[in-house]
């Protein structure tokens, strides 16, 4: 039976585009090529679920550390609160302290001259009393007494001494008084001063408790901060993954499209009884640089700057081709464009899904200066799709390409050295 040559390309996600080139396909191979394709719809859908899942699980996360962040603000807040008036009472117990030395400074002089009050009083009690000792004491008041000359004087006599003896009892009782006044406010000021000192060392021990509690809740708000931005990364990360997905899922229901329409064709050829069958697209022409035998054609020309692996202690997922000149970039293979689109770490970027001998394949194009083809567009190898550049999170102009055996995902687990494929 004769087979015609087919060249058109089918790509889906988990890879779409299936170039068929030789003889083509009978209607039994061809359908059981639609199961293939739906079968990777499938498992792309779960692929989706599984992501979309956990960026519910990070928005989750996002929304527990923001909880607690509120929870902790609200501690750190009182905390502050608290410090601010304890301050405020150290404030007031230090003022207090400086009002009572300067009241014992005071009282200070008030004793010194108590104190001097009470020498000359003790002066002249022991004076008397010295007198008392030379003169026969109490005799001197008889004497006094006796030596009146009238019963007036007699009178006035009397009371001179008793007035005299009255002065010095008060004078000894006020010495007393004197005495325990002193005393007692000497006592007071002290036992002040060592209430408000005790006071404000609690208040310090107190201040510096919770200074101690507030840095640690610093920390814990500076670390739930830190998770916070990480899960932030990380749902970036599963959402651009799942727009990828997302756009390799439309690229697969294109590819079944595709695929069910050949089969009508084929269906429709076999009814006519026509031997020659349709092709699955039509040739297309190819521009320079020419189409190359093997699966993969260098999707530039340039000099390789960077390899596949290790690089700077992180993984390098493709290669890197660089060049000065304005370089035409052209698709690797035959497929479908699954996502166009600029992103702060590719830049302008490409992503192609390729299906070559029920291989899904993923090749991407990335740091270009522009891009020429859309998502969902149907690209031939050779066909340009951009121009070399310097976007994103480059460093001189190149064009970073990587080959995913399988799907693209964030974790480039099914990326392989393009070296070996080109």
């Amino acid at each position: 039976m004769k087979r015609s040559l087919l060249t058109l390309s089918v790509a889906a996600t988990v890879g779409v585009g299936s170039l068929f080139t030789g003889v083509a396909a009978d209607s039994a191979f061809a359908s059981t090529k639609l199961q293939e394709l739906q079968n990777k719809k499938s498992e792309l859908q779960k692929k989706r679920s599984g992501v979309e899942s956990g960026i519910n699980k990070a928005d989750q996360e996002i929304n527990r550390l923001q909880n607690e962040q509120e929870k902790v603000t609200v501690e750190i807040k009182r905390l502050d609160l608290a410090i601010g008036d304890t301050n405020e009472k150290i404030n007031e117990k230090n003022t207090q302290i400086t009002e009572t030395k300067a009241a014992i400074e005071k009282l200070r002089g008030e004793i010194a001259v108590l104190k001097e009050r009470i020498k000359k009083r003790d002066e002249m009690l022991k004076e008397r009393a010295r007198s008392f000792q030379e003169t026969g004491g109490m005799v001197n008041y008889i004497d006094v007494l006796m030596g009146a000359q009238t019963f007036g004087d007699f009178i006035d006599r009397v009371g001179v001494v008793a007035t005299i003896v009255e002065a010095d009892q008060d004078i000894l009782r006020q010495h007393k008084e004197d005495k325990a006044l002193l005393e007692e406010k000497q006592a007071k000021v002290e036992q002040d001063l060592a209430n408000l000192e005790k006071m404000r060392a609690e208040l310090e021990n107190m201040k510096k408790q919770l200074s101690s509690q507030k840095a640690e809740k610093d920390r814990l708000m500076a670390t739930l901060k830190k998770q916070e931005k990480y899960m932030h990364t990380e749902k970036l990360a599963l959402e651009e993954e799942n727009e990828v997905l997302a756009a390799q899922e439309a690229a697969m229901q294109k590819a079944i499209q595709l695929e069910q329409q050949r089969l009508a064709e084929l269906e429709r050829q076999a009814q006519a009884g026509n031997s020659s069958r349709g092709s699955y697209g039509g040739s297309s022409s190819l521009s320079t640089p020419p189409v190359s035998s093997g699966m993969f054609m260098m999707p530039a020309s340039g000099r390789l700057s960077s390899g596949f692996g290790q690089r700077g202690g992180e993984f390098h997922a493709g290669v890197d081709i660089a060049n000065r000149a304005d370089v035409p970039i052209v698709a690797a293979a035959d497929g479908v464009v699954i996502r166009s689109y600029y992103s702060p770490s590719y830049g302008n970027a490409i992503f192609i899904s390729h299906s070559i001998n029920g291989q899904i394949y993923t090749t991407v194009y990335a740091h270009m200066q522009s891009r020429s083809v859309g998502t969902g567009a149907v690209v031939s190898k050779g066909q340009q799709i951009g121009v070399m550049g310097n976007t994103g999170y480059s460093f001189g102009q190149h064009l970073h390409f990587e080959i995913h055996k399988g799907p693209w995902n964030a974790a480039k687990s099914n990326a392989v050295d393009p070296l070996g494929y080109l």
